[in-house]
């Protein structure tokens, strides 16, 4: 399934955090852990990649399995970045 550049973008945003699990990229755009691996390597350049790999392997909070069941969100609620156009300092 193609994704938009803002949605890719937001996909290696969300496998880059170390809180955001891959269940919940799956959840959102439907890419389990092994595509959202594909999307990293076809975007990331060859070093990014092992860097990312590398960090993520075996980390507890990456995977939800792994993850303490007192956890039940996959990130903080004021971490988004996305505002309103109105509210945008670009239109000042």
């Amino acid at each position: 399934m193609p994704y938009t550049k803002l949605e890719e973008s937001r996909i290696i945003e969300m496998a880059w955090e170390d809180r955001t699990p891959f269940e919940a990229i799956e959840s959102q755009f439907g890419l389990n852990e092994s595509a959202v691996i594909a999307v990293m390597r076809s975007q990331l350049q060859q070093g990014s990649f092992k860097r990312w790999r590398k960090r993520v392997t075996g980390r507890q909070t990456k995977h939800g399995a792994m993850r303490s069941p007192d956890v039940s969100r996959g990130y903080c609620p004021t971490q988004y970045k996305f505002k309103s156009s109105k509210n945008s300092k670009a239109r000042r």
